[in-house]
Parts: C-alpha cells; structure tokens; sequence
C-alpha cells in the first residue's frame, strides 16, 4: 500500500498543534504579546538576532561591540519572566522539532549513509 507522505505531514502538522509543547509555547507567546513593554523587548531580541544570524551567513564579520549588545540584550530579555517563559518553550519546540527531523530523515540516511 503506497502511502501519501504529503498527509502524513499534515497529519504531524495537526499532531504538533495538538501537542503540550506547542500549547505552551502558543500561552507563552501571547503572553508576551499582551504587555506591550514584554513585547517590544522581545521584538528589539529578535531583531538583534536576526541581523547577527544574517551577517553570519553573508559571511560579514560580527564586530565586538555587536556582541556585547546582543549579551547585553540576551541578558535583559532572560529577566522577564514572560520572556524567558517563551525563549523556554521556544527551546523546547526546537528540540522536538529537530528530534522529528532525525526520525524523518533516518531512511535517507539508512540509503546513503551519514554525510561528512
């Protein structure tokens, strides 16, 4: 029996937003989206995050002062504890996430071997 790989992805789309974690990780978010000063915290974190992760893969050096203000940054937003609620289940979700992406890549690696 052939199966439909594309419904088996949305029935583990379906499976995720069901899930405890994503749950959580839903509260945690609308949490933060609710206090205006959690949120612009949290928006200022992704941004500095996001602009250190696009320099890294254009290859552009990080100078040191970027650095001290993302520690800086990282450090403020781990204070909230609605942030730091969030960035926890954002972990969590990532490491499931990642967990599944073995699971579902097992059989090319069984076919190929593990690359490098």
């Amino acid at each position: 029996m052939a199966v439909n790989l594309y419904d088996s992805a949305y029935d583990l789309e379906k499976a995720v937003r069901q899930s405890v974690e994503y749950s959580n990780l839903k509260q945690a978010y609308d949490e933060v989206n609710a206090d205006p000063s959690a949120k612009e915290m949290f928006e200022n974190f992704r941004h500095i995050q996001m602009d250190l992760q696009q320099k890294q893969m254009m290859g552009e050096n990080i100078s040191q002062q970027e650095i001290e203000q993302a520690q800086k940054t990282v450090a403020l937003v781990q204070q909230n504890p609605k942030i730091s609620r969030l960035m926890d289940a954002e972990q969590r979700m990532s490491m499931i996430i990642a967990e599944m992406n073995k699971i579902i890549m097992k059989p090319l690696e069984e076919l190929y071997g593990t690359m490098g």
